[in-house]
């Protein structure tokens, strides 16, 4: 009975190591299942138009009494 509980327990610890690892790989799982979804999901998008709206980019220029002279 006492070899049994030695090998239960260090097969309760074992577990306890490897649980992290096994969330970890589902987690991993998961996040490359949602990416390749999101890519087809991309694909499928019609194409756009010369019309559409595009991000304006606003690019900062130090004030004239700044220390930093460019």
């Amino acid at each position: 009975m006492n070899t049994f509980l030695n090998y239960l327990g260090i097969t309760a610890v074992f577990a306890l190591f490897l649980l992290p690892t096994f969330f970890g790989l589902a987690r991993e799982r998961r996040i490359d299942r949602e990416l390749r979804e999101a890519e087809r999901a991309h694909g499928a998008e019609p194409p756009r138009t010369k019309g559409a709206a595009r991000p304006v980019t606003a690019t900062r220029r130090p004030s004239p009494r700044s220390w930093a002279r460019i």
